[in-house]
């Protein structure tokens, strides 16, 4: 396990930290260590001053107006969706689609793409680590269509199975839909692979992002993946809003998935016609303040750059996963030779609930339950398991928080 300093990924942590003012916050009288990112991320400076700027000086409906604010907001938002599209190295801005968040864009494309595909007899492949998000709205098509969900299993240490996941690619298979990195385990796929797996099949592939985006960098055309979906609160930026990747031949051919404002060009009561990607998937009048925040999001992390953020988290994960182990009674849940910065544990003896409710009142933040991932915790026979999930914000003295706060929870309980 490493034991670098943490300078050593030319990281400023202590102002960085500076830049979150929650991370000031006292919680039950002792300093947050907030180790809960996985579930929401705090969001800096840049973005809650973005969010405030765009309401006292730029509010107003995009796209529809001709007057001055109109024009400001809708230059803020189309600006953040060519910030989206350099993030993520899409070819076009025509094929990023803003959404509520990760959910919504696999729902849309479930709901879409999925119904014009997928029929009676036919095959939906997942796997087991998917989050709830990326299992539901499959099974939902399912018992619609008359298909078949088949899941691709995980070994013991929280890997996928690569040659079963193959095993399970066949003539009927319409669809495959696969985490990037686990929420539960921190596994990360070897998505390339996987898409290329797919590919020689002539099988289209939606990865979840909602884990990979905030932590390294994504570039969905080396991907090659169809779709590529994820949500602005985890990468720091505000709630209710994230995106939709999807290849621009794909989205021309799906229909609308929902109907109303700026998602048409004409309307009649005897026909309606659609307006182009990426219009024809964003009815109504948008999230626009958080699509802006999530615009001041990825301007903040690439500011300290995707490379070193992802080396110094991983290296604090390995501190983590190191100190965390050496105490007696604490199991930890996932452990896959490829890991982003989450730490899944149990403690013997005591509930996770009990261990978030104790961490808690040592102000450590983690968060306690089966992480919207049932499946995960039933191939493991646990009934939850309480997670420690990383930023770059993080620190060593986080950790040693935490570590110092279970050895607490060890002490009720033995």
């Amino acid at each position: 396990m490493g034991v670098a300093p943490e300078h050593a990924f030319a990281l400023d942590v202590d102002k960085i930290r500076a830049d979150f003012p929650i991370l000031a916050k006292e919680v039950h009288g002792k300093p947050l260590a907030y180790l809960d990112n996985a579930a929401s991320s705090q969001k800096p400076l840049a973005v809650l001053e973005a969010i405030d700027h765009y309401y006292r000086a730029e509010n107003a409906n995009i796209h529809r107006g001709v007057h001055h604010l109109s024009e400001l907001a809708t230059k803020k938002y189309e600006d953040a969706r060519e910030k989206v599209r350099a993030f993520i190295n899409a070819e076009r801005a025509s094929e990023i689609i803003f959404v509520r968040g990760g959910t919504e864009a696999i729902n849309l494309v479930a709901s879409t793409f999925g119904r014009s595909r997928v029929g009676e007899g036919d095959e939906i492949v997942i796997t087991h680590m998917e989050h709830h998000s990326n299992i539901v709205p499959w099974q939902m098509l399912c018992e619609q269509t008359g298909a078949k969900l088949r899941v691709a299993p995980i070994d013991d240490r929280g890997a996928l199975i690569v040659d079963e996941f193959e095993a399970l690619l066949g003539e009927r298979t319409k669809m495959v839909a696969v985490v990037h990195v686990s929420n539960a385990l921190g596994t990360i796929n070897p998505a390339e692979k996987l898409v290329a797996m797919a590919h020689e099949r002539g099988i289209p592939v939606l990865l979840d992002g909602a884990q990979a985006v905030p932590h390294h960098a994504v570039d969905v055309q080396a991907l090659d993946c169809d779709f590529y979906a994820f949500s602005g609160h985890k990468m720091f930026a505000p709630t209710g809003i994230g995106v939709l990747y999807g290849k621009q031949k794909h989205l021309e051919a799906m229909p609308p998935y929902q109907g109303g404002g700026e998602m048409i060009t004409t309307v009649s009561f005897e026909k309606t016609e659609y307006n182009v990607v990426p219009h024809k998937f964003e009815a109504g009048t948008p999230n626009i303040a958080g699509t802006i925040g999530l615009g001041a999001a990825i301007d903040y992390m690439q500011a300290i750059g995707l490379a070193a953020i992802e080396a110094y988290e991983h290296d604090l994960l390995d501190y983590m996963t190191s100190r965390m182990s050496a105490i007696e009674g604490v199991k930890v849940i996932g452990t896959a030779p490829e890991k982003a910065g989450v730490l899944s544990f149990n403690i013997e003896g005591a509930h996770p609930h009990d261990v978030g409710t104790i961490l808690d009142r040592e102000g450590v933040a983690v968060r306690a339950g089966h992480h919207c991932a049932q499946p995960v915790m039933d191939r493991f026979g646990v009934p939850a398991t309480a997670r420690a999930s990383l930023a770059f914000y993080n620190t060593r003295e986080d950790v040693d928080r935490l570590v110092a706060a279970t050895e607490k929870v060890r002490e009720i309980f033995a």
